[in-house]
């Protein structure tokens, strides 16, 4: 997987993990957007990988506010299962969170299956200084990809940034901004995180800025807003 592959979001259908490739689609948002005074009050879940509970995603989550839970995946049935009764049992919630593909794939696929609404599905590709994002959201991400490029920018971080918006005939937008600094690379992953977190209502302030570790981010990643 190779930071050259082409971005595909829409209409994916979910054959297996080693199926999900970057060549494969992910799935389109399901059912409309719930109103911001609506998701007031909604127990707040991020789902992060094995390992990433101080990660840059996680440092932009708990910048939001609130008291999220936090919980790491496995690609066990038994906690497959444990999180699609969460989606089927009817209590309103938020899921977010930033996984690698074939991970999110799974739990996307879930989310449709309870008929739970996708607010945003993000494809994120990162290097060293260098990330690439393609987004596709509903109108409650409103404001979202400029607040990105605009924290991107000002740390120089280098991206490039499309997004679309469901069911919408107005041209995808597309910003981007050269890699001055690689001190900041992983900022991307913490301003994802802020900004599902707090989808929907007011972000006065920006996401922590942060340096990247010693093991930088790399590789291929998705972020997903989930409403039940």
């Amino acid at each position: 997987m190779t930071i050259d592959r082409r971005f595909v979001l829409k209409g994916m259908a979910l054959g297996s993990l080693a199926g999900l490739t970057m060549g494969a689609a992910l799935p389109s948002m399901a059912g409309s957007h719930a109103a911001p005074g609506a998701r007031s009050g909604r127990p707040l879940l991020a789902l992060v990988g094995q390992g990433a509970q101080n990660s840059a995603f996680v440092q932009g989550v708990r910048a939001a506010g609130g008291q999220p839970q936090l919980q790491q995946v496995e690609t066990s049935l038994g906690f497959m299962l444990g999180l699609e009764s969460q989606l089927r049992s009817g209590q309103p919630m938020q899921v977010i969170g930033l996984l690698d593909d074939a991970s999110a794939a799974l739990v996307i696929d879930l989310a449709r299956s309870a008929g739970a609404r996708v607010n945003w599905i993000g494809q994120h590709m990162a290097t060293v200084g260098q990330s690439r994002h393609h987004l596709v959201n509903t109108q409650l991400a409103e404001g979202c990809s400029r607040q990105l490029s605009r924290q991107l920018h000002a740390c120089g971080a280098g991206f490039t940034l499309n997004e679309e918006r469901q069911n919408s005939a107005a041209p995808a937008r597309q910003l981007g901004g050269p890699a001055r600094s690689t001190e900041h690379s992983e900022q991307w992953a913490a301003s994802v995180g802020y900004l599902l977190s707090s989808l929907g209502t007011r972000r006065p302030a920006m996401a922590p800025l942060v340096t990247a570790s010693r093991t930088p981010l790399s590789g291929s990643f998705v972020s997903f807003s989930i409403e039940t």
